[in-house]
């Protein structure tokens, strides 16, 4: 059984939880720490865009400024992801690891099969659907079309219950090693979300907003619908570790942060994802 080090870093800024997740994936790279398991909140709740995003057309900065949400461009792509009630996952692991595929798309049905495995824990029927092809992709979507949000859009595996998405991650890969990251919800403000978010008019973002409540869904939501009682984040932490461990097949070793993995993010955070030239680039 392979061994990785899990961390646990608790609610951070969203420029620390970016720097971090790239930090660890240098010192990886770098053969200084193990293959990790990183799981963390947001403080203030966040609003994260992927990074090829056009941020000045798609978000609405004076509602981040007056309520009080965080904003972050991440390295990854994808849609843009509000990061509040959630508990935020990554994993960092070199890309010869073995048995990881090389592909991107096997690689995600890979390293999310613990992710499964943690929805099944808490009593629901998670599946992996496979969109082996755009016209399947195309039968998947709303007809409505999707807006910038993630969880919005289907991907080539994704996992649903009872057909709509629950569980939105990203990957990127750069110096040999894999970074995926994601959010798996607790509950969804569909209604503040939207709200962070630029239309071209109230008539469409209604359309979108109903769109995307029948596409995407949190844990509590299914829960309540089987009439099991809603669950914390401590239950959910602890289905994920156990799910993860076994879809890797690893044990997680419960670790820290290096010096220099802290050093290298403090770094991050004034160079990059703290800097409005980063966040504001497209």
């Amino acid at each position: 059984m392979h061994r990785w080090r899990f961390i646990h870093t608790g609610n951070l800024s969203p420029a620390e939880n970016m720097a971090i997740d790239e930090a660890i994936l240098t010192a990886h790279s770098e053969g200084n720490v193990p293959p990790t398991v990183r799981f963390y909140g947001w403080n203030p709740p966040s609003l994260s865009v992927g990074y090829f995003q056009k941020a000045s057309e798609e978000v609405d900065f004076e509602a981040l400024d007056r309520l009080g949400i965080g904003y972050v461009r991440r390295a990854t792509g994808g849609r843009a992801v509000l990061h509040d009630r959630e508990l935020t996952y990554s994993l960092i692991v070199s890309e010869d690891y073995p048995g990881l595929p090389k592909s991107v798309t096997e690689a995600y049905r890979v390293l999310s099969v613990g992710l499964l495995y943690g929805f099944q824990n808490l009593g629901l029927d998670a599946e992996m659907v496979t969109l082996a092809s755009e016209e399947e992709k195309r039968k998947y979507a709303s007809p409505e079309g999707s807006s910038s949000a993630c969880f919005d859009s289907p991907s080539w595996y994704e996992l649903v219950v009872e057909g709509r998405k629950i569980a939105g991650s990203a990957q990127t890969r750069a110096r040999g090693v894999v970074l995926q990251h994601g959010s798996i919800l607790l509950d969804l403000d569909a209604d503040l979300l939207f709200d962070l978010l630029r239309f071209p008019s109230e008539r469409i973002k209604t359309r979108m907003k109903e769109s995307f409540l029948r596409k995407a869904v949190a844990i509590n939501e299914l829960l309540e619908a089987k009439n099991l009682p809603a669950v914390d984040l401590p239950r959910v932490e602890a289905a994920f570790f156990e799910g993860l461990a076994r879809g890797l097949e690893a044990e997680l070793v419960p670790g820290e942060l290096t010096p220099y993995e802290r050093e290298l993010a403090d770094r991050l955070v004034r160079e990059k994802y703290g800097n409005e030239e980063w966040n504001h680039r497209r």
